[in-house]
């Protein structure tokens, strides 16, 4: 099933059951009020939304209050979260980044997964504009996958974690490129180069993904373009070293995590033979992030040719299924100026 949060007013939304072409929706009034209050009590309620997704995707005369969707106008799924911890689980795109610094790889970098924390107190809207402040500060998209977890008590397994998974969403984690050397060398983290991320319009739970959702991947391109022009359809499945077990399993190592919490995959990246991917325009899967393109000329030429985003600038991210159709909605923004 497809889950929306419809703008209703309140911060936390209303939750809604969308149909899986992302034509109607239908408010889960009787079921819960918000997502979050379906997380909590997911056991009990999954299958109350579930036989009303099915309805709706019937025509069932029982959904006679469902709407028209305007994915656009939709809310985060999540609205606001208790937990947003983001990964890097494509260690290609790590690789890369440290090479076109002279950096070497750490070995443990294979085995130990990274992960930030980020802040979840508010969470942009498929097409909530991207506001900030100035140009100068090195805006990028991040195109992800991310998953919404259930109860996870510290200490779970890889193999446990997978079967606490909820839900998938797609993610803009939006990066402020310039900003973030001068937070890693304090040696205290990421916080104002990470702004708000933008999440698409539906949450899905697994099974709508069928055969590509295997071992806790998903087995399809995620494309992102740049002001209309094709940016990169890396797999998501593919060159994923750590699945979402394993990531999810990282953040639980030293603490529960409550329903509710979202795990990020970080950049999706894929290699090609033995070096960088090619560019998108050059026939190649493209990036799913313009860091990504930059280290790619710098390894490749000695220097970036690609600018980071500027104001007015429009960044589409989304996912397609086999038979090409849209399975989250698509995250469609514009970065704007503040004030």
């Amino acid at each position: 099933m497809k889950l929306a949060t419809l703008n209703n007013g309140s911060r936390d939304g209303q939750l809604a059951v969308v149909s899986r072409d992302l034509a109607r929706a239908v408010p889960a009034t009787g079921i819960a009020a918000t997502l979050q209050a379906a997380l909590d009590d997911w056991d009990r309620m999954a299958p109350k939304l579930a036989e009303l997704a099915a309805a709706l995707d019937a025509g069932d005369r029982g959904t006679r209050h469902a709407q028209p969707f305007d994915p656009k106008a939709a809310m985060a799924p999540l609205p606001r979260a208790y937990q947003w911890a983001d990964g890097s689980a494509y260690v290609n795109h790590v690789e890369l980044v440290r090479k076109a610094r002279g950096a070497t790889m750490p070995p443990e970098f294979w085995t130990d997964p990274l992960m930030y924390q980020g802040a979840s107190d508010h969470m942009l809207g498929a097409g909530e504009d991207i506001v900030l402040g100035d140009e100068a500060w090195g805006i990028d998209f991040e195109a992800e996958v991310a998953v919404v977890t259930g109860d996870v008590p510290m200490g779970t397994t890889a193999a446990a974690a997978r079967g606490r998974i909820r839900l998938l969403m797609l993610v803009n984690d939006v990066s402020l490129r310039n900003l973030i050397p001068g937070e890693l060398a304090k040696g205290f983290g990421f916080f104002q180069s990470k702004p708000a991320s933008a999440f698409s319009p539906v949450a899905v739970t697994p099974d709508e993904l069928g055969d590509a959702w295997r071992d806790a991947k998903v087995h399809l391109p995620m494309v992102s373009h740049l002001n209309g022009t094709l940016f990169g359809r890396p797999d998501a499945g593919v060159d994923m070293t750590f699945d979402f077990g394993q990531l999810i399993a990282h953040v639980a190592k030293t603490r529960d995590l409550v329903a509710g919490s979202i795990v990020g995959s970080g950049t999706v990246s894929n290699r090609e033979g033995d070096g960088p991917g090619r560019p998108a325009c050059e026939g190649g899967a493209g990036y799913a992030c313009i860091a990504e393109q930059r280290t790619v000329e710098t390894i490749l030429a000695g220097k970036p040719s690609t600018p980071f985003m500027r104001f007015g600038d429009r960044v589409r991210i989304e996912m397609l299924d086999r038979h090409g159709r849209t399975i989250f909605g698509a995250i469609d923004q514009a970065v704007r100026r503040a004030g």
